[in-house]
């Protein structure tokens, strides 16, 4: 094993590391920004349709979930420090080849290179944070995990800023991408001059094995499923069902005879979670840009004004992660998340029944319902499956982003257009739908209606306008999907809310006691 830094022991050198985590996961999180913001841009620019643009999506998500995974099962061996690095090259290689797309194709793949080195990032941040505040973990990864709604919200406002630019290049959306190098310059100057510290796992003494085994059959059965899935959307086919849960089940064998453990049940529960709740909150934050810009109010520009909503919830996330403190103290993690899913879903179905200005008002309900969701389940994970290390914390992001990348932004994509096509296919705009129908669009869910985009940059203002009434109504429509999720979630949540309240109440557990459940069912 490579020799790992020393403990870090004063709190100015924890802080030093800290902030270098935090502005590395700023830097993920501004290119998601951007990309979000910009989809109406490269839609025009590379003719693509809505499914397409959900594959964009899910292509920044789901090479994330495979680096996280790869990194995680070797970063006690590697150095934390090797892992930065190869993060920070990544993303300047990835963002090259982002300036250099002309084409769909040249775009997906520059943007599943940007995934790989986001999910570097995510693979060396938590296990580091969650080590130098071994006894505060749940308020520090919320404190971490605010750089991501904080690199969202500056990706908004430079599309705020600079909404139509030939500065540098002659389409708008290169410019963008282009500011997303300031970021990751930043976090590589900070992060070379740190000493990275021994992960809580490796140093009480707990074995690979055992770390395995908190992950266990199931979870290898769940994240290889998955992983094939994202085979499949790579190459836009089908989804050979058959073959998914092959592989799948060839990953649970393997691990079930090496580890003996078909995984800890509160991971696997937290896995089950994870999937719906990255489409709540990533999918979302990823598609409302583009589901808001015609629903603003009257002469404000939608794109604007989408951009607008999305960076006031990702300064909400921002502020709210920052005082985590507090308020993961007065509820308990498992309480937070019981009241953030409830919250989160009376947002969703709020957003679905705004207009005007009434969407900021639902776009705050909806701001402070997601807030905890995702940093306080990593805080549940480490504070009670410290034995899982690294692999188990960052197996939840890992699984989590896959789900939203093979399933949950694709099927959004998928569900619009055909939605979008259903209203279109009304007598009353049936004309106009014949004159801008394009051809059928391959996806992992099947053949997808499509718009010809040169057919509709043609259209007259009237037309234009019907066509824009019948989307913002087919894409509000979205959101009432996705409070789905949340719903399951709240489920899920209320039902382990009993359970440790038949435990006595919620209480961290120790890895140096010795005292965590055993993993096995």
């Amino acid at each position: 094993m490579t020799q790992a830094a020393p403990a870090l022991s004063d709190e100015k050198s924890h802080m030093k590391l800290f902030w270098a985590c935090f502005i590395a996961l700023v830097a993920t999180s501004f290119v998601f920004g951007i990309r979000a913001n910009t989809l109406g841009d490269l839609q025009e620019a590379l003719d693509l349709s809505e499914q397409q643009k959900g594959a964009i999506n899910g292509a920044g998500m789901w090479p994330f979930a495979l680096s996280i995974i790869f990194f995680s099962l070797v970063i006690d061996y590697i150095g934390y420090k090797t892992v930065a690095i190869f993060a920070i090259l990544c993303h300047l290689v990835s963002l090259y080849f982002h300036l250099q797309s002309k084409t769909y194709d040249d775009f997906y793949w520059s943007t599943l290179l940007i995934a790989v080195a986001n999910g570097s990032v995510e693979s060396f941040i938590n296990p580091v944070v969650a080590t130098i505040f071994a006894k505060q973990k749940s308020k520090w990864l919320n404190i971490l995990h605010a750089g991501w709604p904080a690199g969202l919200a500056l990706g908004a406002l430079v599309c705020l800023l600079f909404p139509n630019t030939t500065l540098f290049f002659d389409t708008s959306w290169k410019f963008r991408f282009a500011t997303c190098l300031i970021p990751v310059v930043v976090y590589a100057l900070l992060v070379f001059p740190c000493k990275f510290p021994v992960q809580e796992r490796v140093a009480a003494g707990v074995s690979y094995r055992d770390m395995l085994k908190v992950f266990g059959a199931v979870g290898f059965f769940i994240f290889f499923s998955m992983l094939t899935m994202a085979y499949y959307q790579s190459r836009t086919e089908e989804i050979v069902w058959s073959r998914v849960l092959m592989v799948g089940g060839a990953a649970a064998l393997i691990a079930g005879i090496y580890t003996r453990s078909l995984g800890h049940w509160l991971f696997l529960v937290v896995l089950l979670t994870i999937g719906p709740l990255a489409t709540t909150e990533l999918g979302t934050d990823g598609w409302m840009p583009e589901l808001l810009k015609l629903g603003g109010p009257a002469g404000v520009d939608g794109a604007m004004f989408a951009a607008g909503i999305f960076l006031y919830t990702s300064a909400i996330m921002t502020v709210l992660r920052f005082y985590a403190g507090p308020i993961v103290h007065s509820f308990s993690p498992i309480g937070l998340l019981v009241v953030s899913a409830v919250v989160a879903i009376g947002g969703l179905m709020f957003l679905s029944v705004s207009a005007g200005w009434m969407i900021v008002a639902a776009a705050t309900v909806y701001a402070f319902g997601k807030t905890f969701l995702w940093s306080t389940t990593l805080g549940l994970t480490a504070e009670q499956l410290p034995k899982g290390g690294a692999l188990a914390l960052n197996g939840v992001s890992a699984v989590g982003v896959l789900f939203l990348g093979v399933l949950g932004n694709p099927y959004l994509g998928f569900r619009q257009d055909h939605d979008q096509s259903q209203r279109l296919s009304v007598p009353e705009h049936a004309a106009l739908y014949a004159s801008i129908k394009g051809e059928e669009k391959p996806s992992v869910f099947g053949n997808v209606p499509s718009l010809d985009q040169a057919k509709v940059a043609a259209l007259t203002t009237e037309k234009k306008a019907e066509l824009e009434k019948v989307q913002a109504l087919s894409k509000r429509s979205q959101f009432v999907t996705i409070a789905i999720l949340p719903t399951f979630m709240l489920v899920c949540y209320i039902l382990l809310w009993f359970y440790f309240k038949s435990k006595g109440g919620y209480k961290p557990v120790s890895i140096s006691h010795g005292d965590e459940a055993e993993p096995g069912f």
